[in-house]
């Protein structure tokens, strides 16, 4: 079954953990323990109606203050599609925490408060999915019950969210609005008897319709080896190919292709999925193909098209979201892992540290604090095989670690 992977983000009470538990009842994907543990706790606490938000908040401190802390994946199903959500905290201290559990994610959900409004933090939260360049971007305009289900409010919500979108540099991005209630699951998963002016799908209508083919930014096909399959048997003895993953685009029998770093050129001759010979496989298919020409590969090497080479080099500007305590300062060494590969990494110079809230940048910066993201300059000990990251999500990015500590210290995205 296809699987959707969706972050999550809201600020403080917006109602994003209620919306993802009113997720979870309306599609009947609550165990039967979890749901009388919901019921139990909303009696509890006086309510007179069922606390969705225990569905997501799993730390004791979330629990008690009531807000997302951690990043959490919930998994849930209906028949048509698999769901995986990243449950993102929203406040500035952890936008480490959203930009890891957005990394991954093929659509976002924005929340907003309809009596709030877009507000800073909404900013911050549109401004990492530009950055994630997430295509799919559903702005759900929750608490509508609270403004009287008024059309006239929510219009007003959307008017200020396409200022913000207008001052995006992402032209392919999706943007679709969704006026919902997730406390009484207005348009969340059932239309609202209410918002009949609301002529649009529901939330999951959304999510069970988007084309999963359109999710993906257009890249260009990367093989990164991971593995050389030798069985060395009498049957198989000089059989020899290569494991990984396909990203960015299709690759087929007959494809002219170059191996790097060597620069070999060569052709595709078979593609085997365990042990099933295929004549094409298309992106995130994890599969091993045969050259044919005898050529060194190793893990870490890649095998691209002829007419759709990778930079290869030694230095190079990114983006970066440092996630670490210990500053980021300039002449600072880590190792940088860019897919398999793993090497040295200087960094020459931090150029500007970036506004979160589209407002420009700050020059003149010595130093990065946990949180903050900036431009940052790299010198690396040998080549790597790169792309810039808004042409190529996966092979444009990459995590520093903290050579003492082995932490994951930051993440970058290449310009």
């Amino acid at each position: 079954m296809e699987v959707l992977k969706i972050a999550t983000a809201g600020s403080v009470d917006d109602g994003k953990s209620t919306l993802i538990g009113r997720l979870l009842y309306d599609t009947k994907s609550l165990t039967e323990d979890k749901l009388e543990a919901i019921e139990r706790s909303s009696k509890q606490k006086g309510y007179d109606y069922l606390d969705f938000s225990l569905a997501t908040d799993g730390l004791v401190a979330e629990r008690e203050q009531g807000i997302t802390i951690d990043v959490a994946h919930i998994y849930f199903s209906t028949a048509t599609r698999s769901y995986i959500i990243a449950d993102t905290p929203g406040h500035i201290e952890y936008t480490r925490n959203m930009v890891t559990g957005a990394s991954t994610s093929q659509a976002a959900i924005i929340l907003i408060d309809a009596r709030h409004g877009v507000i800073e933090q909404t900013y911050r939260h549109f401004f990492i999915n530009n950055l994630l360049r997430i295509k799919s971007v559903i702005v759900a305009v929750n608490k509508m019950d609270l403004v009287d289900f008024s059309e006239e409010k929510y219009n007003s919500i959307k008017a200020d969210f396409e200022k913000l979108v207008a001052k995006s540099d992402y032209e392919d991005q999706n943007i679709t609005y969704v006026p919902v209630s997730a406390l009484k699951g207005d348009n969340v998963v059932e239309k609202s008897a209410t918002m009949t002016w609301y002529k649009g799908q529901t939330l999951l209508e959304y999510l069970e319709h988007l084309d999963t083919k359109d999710i993906y930014n257009k890249g260009k096909m990367r093989f990164p080896v991971q593995y050389v399959i030798r069985p060395k048997t009498s049957e198989f003895h000089d059989f020899r190919s290569y494991a990984g993953k396909v990203y960015g685009g299709d690759i087929s029998i007959g494809d002219e292709v170059v191996v790097l770093p060597s620069e070999t050129k060569t052709k595709i001759k078979e593609i085997y999925f365990s042990d099933k010979k295929y004549t094409s496989a298309s992106r995130r298919s994890s599969i091993s193909v045969v050259l044919e020409d005898d050529v060194n590969l190793s893990r870490g090497d890649m095998i691209v098209k002829v007419n759709e080479m990778p930079k290869v080099e030694k230095s190079f500007t990114a983006t970066i979201s440092w996630m670490d305590s210990k500053q980021l300062v300039a002449g600072s060494k880590y190792i940088l892992q860019h897919g398999i590969n793993k090497v040295l990494a200087k960094v020459n110079a931090i150029n500007n540290k970036i506004e979160t809230d589209f407002s420009g940048v700050e020059t003149d910066v010595s130093n990065l604090n946990m949180n903050d993201i900036a431009t940052v300059s790299f010198q690396l000990n040998k080549p790597i095989f790169f792309d810039a990251f808004k042409e190529h999500r996966t092979n444009g990015a990459f995590i520093l670690i903290d050579p003492q500590s082995n932490n994951t210290v930051g993440v970058g995205f290449i310009e």
